[in-house]
């Protein structure tokens, strides 16, 4: 019991030492990790809306595996999705992807200007 209490209580403890932006960062970050989420997202970039059949005949991925990367983009807020009968109509949610991009811009462009290149290895 103490064991399960101090690794609940430690998770926490570590969250809590980055500031909501570093989380947020990595929260995107992590729903980036994957290529077949970037590639969804450049295909509805470039269709402006999509139906997820045309999705998954799009990319090397069964119809499955596209659907549970849609829900994790989904999850996250990048995309949304109608659901019209048996398909659902998908294309990036720009109000969450501008505050993404606004995020990962800032933090890199922070660290750019800290940065010693002058001086580093």
């Amino acid at each position: 019991m103490f064991t399960s209490y101090f690794i609940k209580h430690m998770t926490y403890t570590k969250a809590t030492a980055f500031s909501p932006e570093q989380q947020e960062v990595a929260r995107i970050a992590k729903v980036l990790s994957h290529p077949a989420r970037i590639a969804i997202l450049q295909h509805l970039a470039e269709a402006k809306t999509c139906i997820s059949g045309d999705i998954s005949s799009a990319l090397p991925l069964s119809r499955t595996t596209v659907s549970q990367h849609l829900t994790e983009l989904k999850n996250a807020g990048l995309i949304k999705g109608e659901i019209d009968g048996l398909t659902v109509c998908y294309c990036i949610d720009q109000e969450t992807y501008d505050k993404a991009r606004q995020l990962l811009e800032g933090m890199l462009a922070a660290i750019k200007s800290s940065c010693c290149t002058d001086t580093c290895c």
